[in-house]
């Protein structure tokens, strides 16, 4: 059970149901469904070919399927547990089999516990025609959780709202920025990452060729009119693309648009009764949008192409 302050009257149903998961994410290493997910860590070795057009897909861990991009045709992949057994023979040394869990890196497993830093952003574009009335309470929820449940200290959150007078601790496009590089800069084995963003999230053109749909998908910080908005491919080469080995981020984006804001190789989607399906989501020009060696794990509000809003339903 979460409790949470009384004083907080507004909340979205996404961000009570992320509330509600995360207790288990930050501290353990299960894979939690939710409306989507996106997963990204050291490069698997499971590899297969689209059952319809041949294309090259890889495999995420733990999956016993997966959607190509391309064509949208389904691939089933056999588990390995169903493989017939070999035949018992004293000079044979049985192998262990194929499994798409045979993904870790090597060396040492990294420290259970490490440092934990977060930034939680906020934006209610106040006094604009694009004003939202849950994101600044969602923040506030998402600290009070960190601070009391995962003993986040609070020096190691870095807030960016409307509501915080230090102008450097605004949402706008510079601190966001900022607070993002802060946020993975000297990361270590063992260190726990959270970013939390909600606010108003959007698309535009994709000009390198790395997106399947031909869009890139944006955050809009509080001056995106005057300043632009922030693109994924700038998300993922400041807090994906650096994280080593044995450093856990948990991305947690209540947003338009916002299915792979992140631009993680792959995606995890879910429907309202529990059936999921994998997307291989590299880029076709072989370009590496993984991680260094650590895991990344992004919650998102709603698919690329849907829309999320406010709601005071469980106010």
């Amino acid at each position: 059970m979460i409790e949470l302050p009384p004083h907080l009257p507004f909340q979205s149903i996404f961000s009570l149901y992320i509330l509600s998961i995360i207790n288990l994410l930050i501290t353990k290493q299960h894979h939690i469904p939710s409306l989507s997910l996106s997963t990204s860590s050291t490069p698997m070795l499971m590899q297969v070919n689209c059952s319809n057009c041949h294309a090259p897909l890889q495999l995420p861990p733990a999956a016993n399927s997966i959607c190509c991009v391309l064509c949208q045709a389904i691939t089933l992949i056999a588990d390995p547990r169903s493989l017939p057994l070999p035949l018992p023979s004293s000079s044979y040394q049985q192998q262990p089999l194929p499994s798409p869990y045979n993904h870790a890196p090597p060396g040492p497993p990294p420290q259970a516990h490490g440092r934990k830093r977060a930034v939680i952003c906020g934006v209610s574009y106040k006094n604009t025609q694009y004003e939202l009335n849950g994101c600044i309470n969602d923040a506030n929820c998402m600290k009070f959780l960190l601070v009391n449940r995962f003993m986040f200290p609070e020096s190691s959150i870095i807030m960016l709202t409307e509501e915080e007078t230090d102008p450097y601790k605004r949402p706008t496009k510079r601190n966001i920025r900022m607070a993002l590089r802060w946020l993975v800069q000297g990361c270590q084995p063992g260190d726990s990452l959270v970013f939390h963003y909600s606010g108003h999230g959007s698309q535009q053109k994709d000009d390198n060729g790395d997106e399947v749909d031909g869009y890139d998908e944006t955050l809009c910080p509080l001056d995106f009119e005057s300043q632009g908005m922030i693109i994924d491919d700038e998300i993922n080469a400041t807090i994906v693309r650096p994280l080593p080995c044995g450093v856990k981020l948990h991305a947690i984006i209540d947003a338009c648009h916002s299915g792979t804001v992140l631009d993680l190789p792959y995606l995890c989607k879910m429907d309202r009764k529990g059936r999921y399906v994998w997307e291989d989501h590299r880029p076709r020009s072989g370009m590496w949008k993984g991680t260094n060696g650590g895991e990344v794990i992004s919650f998102s509000g709603c698919a690329d192409d849907q829309t999320s809003a406010d709601t005071s339903v469980m106010s």
